[in-house]
């Protein structure tokens, strides 16, 4: 299912999606997070709705190759939606891919959370699967114009921190990359950020 409405609330990894009158609180990984417009703005996402005994949660992704993953990650045991999230925080629908087909479990491993059994059981258990990753449409959603300065610094810290990162690790692997070498895009900043914190790891 999609769900599209007017953004009211764009934080790292929570939207509220304005839709008929009613505000729906939307969890996402990074990877939807800065690939869509600012606050005010219309937006369509793919959503996929987990219900539990206690609570009916909405997940929302800017590509269906996002929402494929996270549909194969959460069938898979010890991975829940929080985790899954986490993943595809770091590594796209086609880098997971690549893991999985190349067998390279430090790679899963390395997402913060994860460990070395889960990552393991995601590389056994969507060996098959990869295809479903490697097939499914990747189009992006709008991307949201750069920032600059503080503010994008902070907000690549906040989104690091909100991935499990300690803030000290979030903040030096920011400061490490920067906004001249980021080009004010917050995408391109919190790849190279991942990058250097899962260089020193």
């Amino acid at each position: 299912m999609t769900l599209a409405g007017i953004l009211r609330v764009r934080d790292a990894g929570r939207l509220i999606v304005e839709a008929g009158g009613i505000g729906y609180e939307i969890f996402i990984p990074l990877s939807t997070y800065y690939r869509i417009p600012a606050a005010g703005t219309r937006v369509e996402l793919e959503i996929r709705q987990v219900v539990r005994e206690d609570a009916i949660t909405l997940y929302g992704f800017a590509t269906p190759a996002e929402k494929t993953a996270f549909d194969l990650l959460i069938g898979i045991q010890h991975v829940g939606p929080k985790l899954a999230l986490a993943m595809l925080s770091v590594l796209a629908p086609g880098e997971l891919a690549s893991a999985i087909a190349h067998d390279d479990v430090a790679r899963i491993d390395a997402v913060p959370g994860v460990g070395a059994k889960v990552a393991e059981r995601v590389v056994r258990e969507l060996r098959d699967k990869v295809g479903a990753l490697t097939l499914v449409p990747s189009q992006r959603a709008t991307a949201p114009e750069n920032g600059t300065g503080t503010s994008i610094l902070d907000d690549a810290v906040s989104a690091l921190v909100n991935l499990g990162y300690k803030p000290a690790e979030a903040k030096r692997a920011v400061d490490a990359v920067g906004v001249d070498e980021s080009g004010g895009s917050l995408e391109i900043l919190l790849r190279k950020s991942l990058a250097v914190i899962l260089g020193e790891k």
